[in-house]
């Protein structure tokens, strides 16, 4: 094997290698780093926005949940509660009221989707970023997205109506019911839902909707989200109040289903990209084998067998590649661990986001560097540069000494 290394090395550094031959190696080698760099980096961003996906937009939205199917609300009952307390799955299970209005201060409007929550409910979804009992002293009170307090321009201690829909048992619609709230404050979730969120006092909205079971849905908090659909089937079968069942992927499961499409595309892309940079060590092999037919035939005829001229052309083909993959692995890793602040200096140096605030559920491009993807974009690299390089070392071992040196 020293011997092969040593003679792969030696037809690499070859001044009378052609100009064209280094070329399409280098070019090789190039694409292969490339590939790495960006396939890591890429995977290390999708990595970071399902991360984020899990810590942000999954903290605050309902994993799974049970939604009332008539106007008299749906209540949390004991069996309900000591089942799931003995289930490890469900961290927490909370009762509150959701619906939808509008919010007038002047002349001001916006729409708005309130949600009447209670002490349970805030001291679980540590989002919203409030004291459990903050509407004890304020039953009127209202927190609001920071989309809708910057359209109606209010500050806190404003007071603000809100209209909620009503309709006659014929479906004829009526005069809005309305309630005047108390701006107290702003929360902000990040994204879109800032656009349209609001919380206040659950047994006031409640009151306000005639809803006689005191809420209009059961929200299951669970320890890992992606467990909402088959859990609240389970629960949902011995539920003894007619209910809809709701998850997570029935509301927003589109953003995650984006990012596992997204990682499958960009994974395919640049794997084709390593195996194009794979083709081309095929070609400056095959031109080199073809420049060093004559060395070739000499080392033959000198007792050199065909598995070591094989092994040859295979390590001289590996360099190319582990070259390319190191340098584009190194490259990427780094960049990976610090896209934040390359990311965070790109946006200052042209005065621009790069993700909208307001938009995405997340305002910065995250990164989550994880092991099993640089060791299987490094290792899939070099397999490929190995099998690019078997034909031509199968053709270097048949060359023929004695038509060569003739």
């Amino acid at each position: 094997m020293f011997l092969a290394l040593t003679i792969a090395n030696r037809f690499r550094q070859s001044k009378q290698q052609s100009g064209f031959i280094s070329f399409v190696s280098a070019s090789s080698t190039i694409g292969i780093g490339l590939g790495c760099f960006v396939l890591i980096l890429l995977l290390s961003v999708m990595n970071g926005f399902e991360k984020e996906l899990r810590n942000t937009l999954l903290s605050y939205i309902p994993h799974a949940e049970f939604i009332a199917a008539s106007e008299q609300g749906v209540y949390l009952d004991q069996e309900t509660i000591n089942k799931a307390q003995n289930d490890p799955r469900v961290r927490a299970v909370f009762s509150y009221t959701k619906a939808s209005g509008l919010l007038q201060k002047g002349a001001k409007m916006k729409s708005v989707e309130i949600q009447g929550v209670d002490a349970d409910y805030i001291k679980n979804k540590p989002a919203f970023a409030l004291a459990p009992e903050v509407f004890a002293a304020q039953p009127k009170g209202i927190y609001l997205g920071s989309g809708i307090v910057e359209t109606l321009s209010i500050v806190p201690g404003d007071k603000v109506q809100l209209l909620l829909p009503s309709a006659s048992a014929d479906l004829s619609f009526q005069a809005p019911k309305a309630i005047w709230l108390e701006f107290l404050g702003e929360i902000s979730l990040g994204g879109e839902v800032d656009d349209f969120v609001g919380i206040m006092n659950k047994q006031t909205l409640s009151s306000a909707l005639k809803i006689e079971s005191g809420a209009s849905h059961i929200e299951f908090q669970l320890s890992d989200p992606f467990l909402g659909r088959q859990l609240i089937r389970e629960y949902g079968y011995d539920f003894k109040q007619v209910v809809y069942m709701s998850d997570w992927t029935l509301t927003n499961g589109h953003l995650y289903q984006d990012i596992q499409l997204v990682r499958t595309v960009v994974y395919i892309t640049l794997i084709l990209v390593i195996c194009v940079a794979c083709f081309n060590i095929v070609s400056s092999l095959v031109m080199s084998v073809k420049e060093k037919t004559k060395e070739i035939a000499i080392l033959k005829s000198m007792g050199a067998e065909n598995k070591l001229l094989r092994q040859v052309f295979v390590i001289k083909g590996l360099i190319n590649g582990l070259y390319g993959a190191t340098v584009g692995t190194i490259l990427g890793v780094l960049s990976a661990i610090y896209l934040a602040e390359i990311s965070g200096f790109i946006e200052t140096l042209f005065n621009f986001s790069l993700l909208g605030d307001g938009v995405y559920f997340i305002n910065f491009i995250p990164s989550d560097l994880q092991l099993v993807d640089v060791i299987a974009t490094y290792f899939l690299a070099i397999v490929l540069c190995v099998l690019a390089t078997l034909y031509p070392a199968h053709k270097a071992a048949n060359v023929d000494p004695a038509t060569s040196l003739a």
